[in-house]
């Protein structure tokens, strides 16, 4: 293996989240990143979701991602091959030995993957930011001074240190030790724009465990066009253990959507296993029952099921794009069902009923006309 990180953090990380947190709109757009000169913050274990970005405007919200992190070997003797698994059968990580995606030719990195920002023609980029985490312990523990900092390269471009202004959660529970740092990364990608961007040196551990090996990165970026719909936008972010009965809750307030309103919503979640049903996210509009958010590629009853996943198969292009990232979600959800009898509020719940596994963010973009 090549040398680990060798840069320590010289930026403070914080963060404050609300997981149950409720959004009314201040103002056409804003977005929440540390105020200059914050002093730094104690990593906490657990801190629950809240607002990072909303926005009301012709635009929408779109997001590339990847893990970085894959199998290597099977340790377990009843475990598929690893070339199968990728290839999307239903295993966890915890039956391979699993070790670092590597796409670069960049011989000081010893992980790196890459992922299609795809904007419409002539949208402007309004906020963008990228989301990373993983697992600390697996055959190997490596270092949480190093959570903080990525390299990133734009379309054609070289790599850039990118240090978190936020450093979301670090939690070691159920034999994983697990973090999600983040950093606003806006004038990166608006002066850069559409296009394949490579994220390297996520801080994850190679290995095997009974918790797995597992992480990756997501880069929301939300976008204006005045051709497209007025839509409300909104980010939330925060790192909170899911599994064994635990669900999470974002209530989206004080937002007026027309009946049969067209809708998205993305999510990230860390350590969800293909074919250990029992997790499900559900939306609701405060006046009936609950709608499941489900597709090919994320059945109702195993959403958290390492897939990264837009609706209709459409998602960008990313290299590697192994269809199970053995432990990395980053999925795009239709909210078209949810939506149709119109109304003001909007509830999604994420539930994991057996997967030890983690939320990270979520986005969404709903009509506000039709």
């Amino acid at each position: 293996m090549r040398n680990s990180l060798g840069l320590l953090l010289r930026r403070g990380m914080v963060g404050a989240f609300s997981l149950a947190s409720l959004w009314a709109p201040v103002g056409p757009a804003a977005a929440a990143p540390a105020p200059p000169g914050t002093p730094a913050a104690a990593e906490a274990q657990s801190l629950p979701f809240t607002q990072r970005y909303r926005a009301l405007r012709h635009g929408g919200i779109v997001r590339a991602a990847n893990s970085s992190i894959t199998c290597r070997g099977p340790v377990v003797r009843t475990a598929v091959s690893c070339p199968a698994a990728r290839a999307g059968r239903a295993v966890a990580n915890d039956a391979f030995d699993m070790f670092y995606i590597d796409v670069d030719s960049d011989p000081n990195t010893y992980n790196s993957s890459r992922a299609e920002v795809r904007l419409p023609a002539g949208a402007r980029v309004s906020y963008a930011r990228l989301y990373w985490g993983g697992n600390l312990r697996v055959g190997e523990q490596k270092p949480p001074k190093d959570n903080g900092r990525v390299l990133i390269a734009e379309p054609g471009g070289q790599y850039q240190e990118v240090l978190a202004d936020t450093l979301v959660g670090h939690r070691a529970a159920r034999g994983a030790d697990a973090f999600q740092a983040s950093a606003d990364v806006t004038p990166l990608v608006r002066s850069s724009g559409a296009g394949a961007y490579t994220v390297a040196q996520v801080n994850v551990a190679m290995g095997h465990s009974a918790a797995g090996a597992w992480g990756g990165w997501t880069l929301m970026v939300a976008y204006e066009k005045k051709s497209e719909p007025l839509r409300h936008l909104a980010i939330w972010d925060g790192f909170d253990p899911l599994g064994r009965g635990g669900d999470r809750t974002v209530r989206m307030r004080g937002v007026q959507f027309p009946e049969g309103a067209a809708g998205r919503m993305g999510f990230v979640a860390y350590n969800g296993d293909r074919g250990r049903t029992g997790d499900s996210l559900t939306v609701s509009d405060g006046r009936g029952r609950a709608v499941p958010l489900t597709d090919g590629a994320n059945p109702r009853d195993d959403v958290l099921n390492s897939t990264i996943s837009e609706p209709g198969g459409t998602a960008p292009g990313r290299t590697p794009a192994y269809p199970n990232t053995l432990g990395y979600d980053s999925d795009v959800l239709d909210l078209r069902e949810g939506l149709r009898r119109g109304g003001d509020r909007l509830d999604f719940r994420l539930v994991s009923r057996r997967d030890a596994a983690w939320a990270g963010a979520l986005f969404v973009a709903v009509d506000a006309k039709r």
